[in-house]
């Protein structure tokens, strides 16, 4: 898709949201982040486009990029390693829905090093879940539905279940982790866009799914009921325009997460009020994923709308 039509695409999505329910005020209290710098610069001509990270135990982040249809080891010291670029659609990917380019989405790492990740295509042959094991080569262990995106990921290690956004459908997917058919876990309208891209970014936490809106502009909890059935959804947070991944903070219920449309990274406290803690003077462009460790904050900007592209990952220290 060109940037023009993304960008239309994205403002559309992002004036939707405006439409929804009125949200607590973003509160003006002091930024909770320190020591806030640039620590990698991406090669957009390359397409290394930074879409959603995995935190290694070691400090390793395990990124998508999704223009470039790759998943890639990000070392402490800031080395890039190529684990695995995946195939090209044979129409070259204008069949994925809404963005008409192949990308590589959401990922997530199991405690015994196996990667989990997304990739849209708009084709049945290749869009689904893909699964990397240590020193292995990719391949699909679930097929998902062509005419959607495939977007967020999480895994529930207590019961191997990977569930899926999709932001197009509006549902969100079980699949095994061992691979296999998937399930439509839920089809709430909570889950739908507006126009652009609904159910994004996805956590698991307190026996429930949480799961972001974009379209929207909303923070969602799912809970997982006995016999893992999806519960009734309940709104946790609006007002979030352009909402895209986040991460919990290890504080309740709070999150930081990835404002898209407006460059910004926003602290969203357990009772739903917000602020802005990161705007993209300080390097921020489209933001598209957010990941805590210990201490330190990792950004990821796929810079999708920025006339002088620059994707980064953005380090801060959480001083909370």
């Amino acid at each position: 898709m060109s940037r023009n039509l993304l960008r239309s695409a994205l403002t559309a999505g992002l004036v939707l949201a405006a439409a929804a329910p009125a949200a607590v005020p973003a509160s003006a209290a002091p930024a909770p982040l320190s020591h806030v710098r640039i620590a990698e610069h991406f090669d957009a001509d390359a397409g290394r486009t930074p879409e959603n990270v995995a935190m290694g135990p070691d400090g390793t982040a395990y990124v998508t990029f999704a223009k470039a249809r790759q998943l890639a080891a990000i070392s402490p010291r800031g080395a890039v390693r190529i684990l695995a670029t995946l195939p090209e659609p044979a129409d070259g990917g204008v069949r994925t829905p809404v963005l008409n380019f192949p990308l590589t989405v959401g990922v997530v790492r199991a405690h015994d090093g196996t990667l989990y990740f997304l990739y849209a295509t708009g084709t049945a042959d290749l869009t689904g879940v893909w699964r990397l094991r240590p020193g292995g080569r990719p391949q699909r262990i679930a097929a998902l539905p062509a005419n959607g995106l495939p977007n967020g990921l999480a895994l529930d290690p207590r019961t191997g279940t990977l569930y899926v956004t999709d932001s197009v459908l509006g549902t969100i997917w079980s699949v095994p982790a061992a691979g296999g058919t998937p399930t439509a876990w839920s089809t709430a309208p909570e889950l739908a866009s507006t126009g652009f891209l609904g159910a994004n970014g996805l956590r698991i936490r307190g026996g429930a799914l949480w799961v972001t809106n974009l379209d929207k502009g909303t923070v969602l909890r799912i809970p997982v009921l006995p016999g893992g059935r999806a519960g009734v959804v309940g709104t946790r947070a609006t007002g979030l325009a352009g909402i895209d991944d986040f991460a919990f903070t290890g504080r309740g219920d709070e999150l930081l997460a990835a404002l898209n449309g407006s460059s910004e990274v926003a602290l969203v406290r357990s009772d739903g009020s917000h602020s802005v803690v990161l705007t993209a003077a300080d390097g921020l462009q489209n933001p598209t994923s957010v990941a805590l460790r210990g201490d330190t904050v990792y950004v990821l900007s796929a810079a999708y709308l920025s006339a002088r592209p620059d994707p980064t990952l953005v380090l801060a220290r959480f001083d909370g």
